[in-house]
């Protein structure tokens, strides 16, 4: 897929949902409430973000490029 100009704000909900998700698994034994929430919080704001409306043609193809982008910040590389 051509590189989708995503907004700073989607790319940044995303690293975050990651990052929630990852504490989440790594957590043990301890209370793990407020990752769920936040969690929650973070896939309503990407699932529903105005971007979506104005993605042409694949947009099932663009949530994996916005997750491929989001893992390579997380991992240092260049994000936009």
């Amino acid at each position: 897929m051509d590189s989708t100009p995503f907004p700073h704000d989607l790319v940044q909900a995303q690293h975050d949902w990651n990052t929630t998700y990852r504490a989440l698994t790594t957590s043990g034994n301890r209370p793990t409430t407020a990752l769920r929430r936040r969690l929650l919080d973070l896939s309503a704001r990407i699932w529903w973000h105005p971007f979506w409306a104005t993605v042409p043609g694949d947009v099932p193809a663009a949530r994996v490029e916005l997750r491929r982008l989001a893992r390579t910040r997380s991992r240092g590389g260049e994000a936009e």
